[in-house]
């Protein structure tokens, strides 16, 4: 369960831990170790506001648990720590896809850059940024240096305009983010709902004191923007049932 936090200036993260087996969930093994590496990693980084555990085998995608824990980061809009890479996943394909989910993902074992695991994760992730970075700059000069030569004159204002489609489809795009952004806010209303908390104006202060950010990045909520997020969840979900 989500608890409330006063201070915003703390680094905080939501922690994620996974057990293979049932006996290893119910026993412990496997979970105190995981346990003990994110906590030596937040004692220089953060602190943790919410915790899910996982019993599922690392080969299957369809992990509860991780979503809740997703949905949890992608509300705080902060991080989600796990100890090590092969807690998440040993599927590239699936942790492409959590990369992709909006969440920034910590490793508690990457700080010390220690194994081969973590030298390889940071080579990787470094070689592709200087990659793509690279093959941006040089498509950026090779069309400037293209256009300069057939007399185009460069900066300022050329009355290019976005297209209909390109408006269109970037309208989509934030609704597609806004009504995600409302799914996942509903757990944490309607649990303060069942806390007594109805009014909109009520559950605009309670996720202000949560310090959940609003999808602008604010710190404070109004009662019009709860209503809008519970407008928007109840389409949805009206669509998911025709």
């Amino acid at each position: 369960m989500l608890e409330p936090i006063v201070s915003s200036t703390i680094n905080r993260f939501v922690a994620y831990y996974r057990v293979s087996t049932a006996k290893q969930g119910a026993s412990g093994l496997g979970l105190a170790a995981q346990r003990s590496a994110v906590a030596a990693y937040l004692r220089e980084h953060g602190q943790v506001i919410a915790e899910f555990k996982e019993v599922e085998s690392g080969r299957r995608s369809d992990r509860p648990a991780l979503e809740q824990a997703l949905a949890a980061a992608r509300v705080h809009r902060i991080p989600i720590v796990v100890a090590k890479v092969d807690r998440l996943t040993r599927s590239v394909a699936f942790l492409s896809r959590l990369l992709e989910s909006g969440v920034e993902v910590r490793f508690a074992d990457l700080p010390a850059i220690e194994g081969p695991t973590g030298r390889f994760m940071l080579q990787q992730m470094a070689a592709v940024a200087e990659l793509e970075a690279g093959l941006i700059s040089a498509r950026t000069k090779a069309a400037l240096a293209a256009a300069k030569k057939r007399g185009v004159k460069l900066g300022g204002f050329r009355g290019v305009s976005i297209t209909k489609a390109a408006l269109q489809a970037s309208n989509a795009a934030r609704g597609r983010m806004a009504t995600r952004r409302a799914i996942d806010l509903m757990p944490t209303l309607k649990e303060l709902q069942r806390e007594g908390v109805t009014s909109h104006e009520g559950l605009a202060r309670a996720l202000t004191d949560r310090c959940i950010p609003t999808s602008r990045g604010h710190t404070e909520w109004t009662g019009v923007q709860v209503a809008r997020v519970l407008r928007r969840a109840a389409s949805s979900h009206a669509q998911t049932d025709q």
